[in-house]
């Protein structure tokens, strides 16, 4: 072979290593595709659903996934204002799907009772809304799938506070304090007190019903009471409201 036909196959070979590379840049092979982290997004409200949906899906670490294939995806982001009845119902059926790993996106937690109760349903992190960048979103992804938990060291202190204040009132069920109650549960107490119902109550301090019903519901339930009735004799009582 002469020393031209020599250099026109190395030139040749060079030429389609070049152009496989440039497939292999512009098409992710499926070694690739099976390396990025299936995403479920669950959020009752659709503004707050394409939010998170737009910032992941700009990541080629994430693979989100449509409804019908909800239930195999590796990570399920909740996204919700706060963590109420609703919420807490869907976090207690993801936690019994094996194949996911859940994180919720939320915008605050009403109280240190409203977050124990969403670890208790099997959430591996938690992430605030405000903080929800996209970079913040991506890593909050990746750590759930490595199966880490990642909670804001505020949030754990909350936490950390919640049971200390619990295992206090099992050692000593007397021992209430005004700390029992968070102001705004105070208050929707004492206006029970004073005869006002969901509605005006509503208005009177500018949340909307499903809030009153929401704070009303979890004092109830975490004082172990029966009704408003109860939750207001309970408060008066014990010098809450």
């Amino acid at each position: 072979m002469s020393s031209t036909s020599t250099i026109r196959l190395a030139a040749a070979s060079h030429q389609e290593s070049q152009q496989a590379a440039s497939r292999s840049a512009r098409w992710p092979t499926r070694a690739d595709r099976s390396e990025r982290v299936s995403v479920a997004v669950y959020a009752p409200d659709p503004i707050l659903y394409v939010g998170v949906v737009h910032q992941l899906r700009q990541r080629p670490e994430v693979e989100l996934v449509d409804d019908n294939d909800a239930d195999s995806a590796r990570v399920s982001l909740v996204v919700v204002d706060t963590v109420d009845d609703e919420t807490s119902a869907l976090l207690n059926r993801l936690r019994h799907n094996t194949a996911t790993r859940t994180g919720v996106v939320v915008g605050t937690f009403e109280s240190g009772d409203a977050l124990q109760r969403t670890l208790d349903s099997g959430v591996a992190a938690v992430l605030r809304r405000a903080e929800a960048d996209q970079d913040r979103l991506l890593r909050l992804v990746l750590a759930i799938a490595n199966g880490e938990g990642v909670l804001p060291g505020d949030l754990l202190a909350k936490l950390l506070t919640h049971v200390g204040s619990l295992q206090r009132s099992t050692l000593d069920p007397r021992a209430v304090s005004l700390s029992t109650l968070t102001t705004r549960e105070a208050e929707m107490l004492r206006l029970v007190s004073e005869g006002l119902d969901t509605s005006e109550i509503a208005r009177k301090t500018a949340y909307s019903e499903r809030t009153v019903k929401n704070v009303l519901h979890e004092v109830i339930t975490r004082l172990q009471l029966r009704n408003r009735a109860h939750a207001v004799g309970h408060a008066l009582r014990n010098g809450l409201i």
